[in-house]
């Protein structure tokens, strides 16, 4: 583990055991929730009357206690069946993994261990800047299986929290993906985990020009093959953003986001919980510290790395620079993930829980109106996990990991059978014409009063 991390956890851990951290924690997130949203005990929420109550709007329950809000179609209908069907959902007894803030800490903080084998490519930007592409090439287990009918690994292009930490859900993802025979390849931005910072610039919260060159540059290597991606926490950002501006041109098949910040803007300016808030702003620091000598003449470095708020931190980074300075209003509009959201033409499936400490209380921070009104998002509300936690009982993975996967394999069912009806009913179509014109034909030749004369005079007007 780098040093950073090490003090982090450090600190992290240190709050735990001496008891101050669940306290704080307690009174901070409850300041954030609604009045008659506290006090709600489990039993309350299994019967559907807890913080995911608001949600549920008659929809049926899923297998432990989730609800899956969207807009009736027929691929929610289908993605409705699959979840219905899956095991990852099931109901478990309780354990110590349960609470919020012991999901999301051992999410963040504990050790990554022994990870997957990565191939790192560093690919050049129009504007000479660098990005990193670490593709998942081991360790290869044995009885892999395909994910599509042509024999092509599907390609899951995975984007991490917007903060830069690779983190062993991040990980685990990509060695059960790899299991199930996609190719994994995590997108890192300008400057992040070990990717240069070769010029003054890093990549703004949710600007997607970089992960566009980098989907080009992924479909180029790999112009057969499905494409898939998952985003993590604040990475959702950039992945939303990138859907939004593209449209149906995005070459996605599908995607999907684990505990996503639909709200930005609103987010940075409420503040997260302080342990939460001091650990990411720790970690950010940290990591820009080494080009603080580049920076310098772009930012106040002095202002930067003095802020004592994620939000003074951006402004500071991406608002009050010493070339193009802009407001804070400015920096939003060119900058939430919802700006384009309309446009967006790839099923999203959104996956958060109503107790995420880090994003707070689902009514305060989701948006339902997108996922009642735009056929394409689908929201799976679950009671616990905390966030991008999910976890359950070693050796299993994250419930997460399994539901997103399974998610993909049920869209490219429904794909596959909704091409396979198109071409039966262009089948039938051309089918019927070819029928009705040899029936035409045959009349034609069979009729007494029929000539040569006739006939070529109608060959004319059929081929004219």
């Amino acid at each position: 583990m780098p040093p950073w991390g090490a003090a982090l956890a450090l600190l992290l851990a240190a709050l735990a055991l001496l008891g101050l951290l669940a306290p704080r924690l307690r009174r901070a997130v409850g300041a954030r929730t609604l009045p008659g949203a506290r006090g709600q005990d489990h039993e309350k929420e299994a019967d559907g009357r807890g913080a995911a109550a608001p949600f549920s709007d008659g929809r049926e329950p899923l297998p432990g206690g989730c609800r899956l809000i969207c807009k009736p179609s027929a691929l929610a209908q289908c993605l409705l069946s699959a979840l219905r069907r899956s095991t990852a959902l099931e109901p478990r007894p309780r354990s110590w993994l349960s609470g919020p803030h012991l999901q999301t800490l051992c999410h963040f903080v504990l050790p990554v261990g022994p990870g997957p084998e990565l191939a790192r490519e560093y690919l050049q930007l129009a504007d000479d800047g660098l990005v990193a592409l670490d593709w998942v090439v081991g360790p290869c287990p044995r009885g892999r299986r395909v994910t599509n009918a042509g024999g092509l690994p599907a390609v899951l292009l995975v984007i991490p929290n917007a903060w830069g930490r690779l983190t062993r859900n991040v990980l685990g993802l990509c060695l059960l993906a790899l299991e199930r025979g996609y190719y994994p390849v995590i997108f890192h931005r300008r400057g992040h985990h070990g990717c240069p910072l070769v010029s003054p610039r890093l990549q703004p919260f949710g600007d997607p020009s970089d992960l566009k060159e980098a989907v080009t540059y992924i479909r180029f290597r790999h112009p057969a093959a499905p494409l898939f991606a998952v985003s993590e926490g604040s990475g959702s950002a950039l992945l939303l953003s990138y859907l939004g501006e593209c449209g149906s041109s995005s070459y996605v098949t599908g995607a999907a986001c684990i505990s996503p910040v639909l709200r930005c803007r609103e987010w940075f300016e409420a503040g997260l919980p302080w342990p939460y808030e001091r650990g990411f702003l720790l970690h950010q620091k940290v990591a820009l510290s080494r080009y603080a000598s580049a920076l310098q003449d772009t930012v106040d470095t002095h202002r930067l790395f003095r802020s004592h708020s994620l939000r003074e931190f951006e402004e500071t980074l991406f608002c009050h620079t010493k070339s193009f300075p802009i407001s804070w209003d400015t920096y939003w509009d060119h900058n939430d993930p919802l700006r384009d959201v309309d446009e967006a033409a790839v099923p999203v499936l959104c996956i958060s829980s109503a107790d995420d400490p880090v994003c707070g209380p689902p009514d305060h921070f989701l948006p339902t109106e997108l996922f009642h009104n735009n056929p394409y998002f689908f929201l799976l509300l679950s009671h616990h996990g905390g966030h991008c936690g999910f976890l359950r009982q070693e050796p299993l993975p994250a419930w997460s990991h399994e539901v997103i996967l399974e998610y993909f394999r049920a869209l490219t069912e429904f794909f596959r059978t909704e091409e396979r009806m198109k071409g039966l009913s262009r089948h039938r179509v051309s089918f019927l014409g070819g029928r009705r014109r040899w029936g035409t034909l045959q009349k034609r030749e069979a009729s007494p009063s029929s000539n040569l004369d006739e006939i070529f005079s109608w060959k004319r007007s059929y081929t004219r």
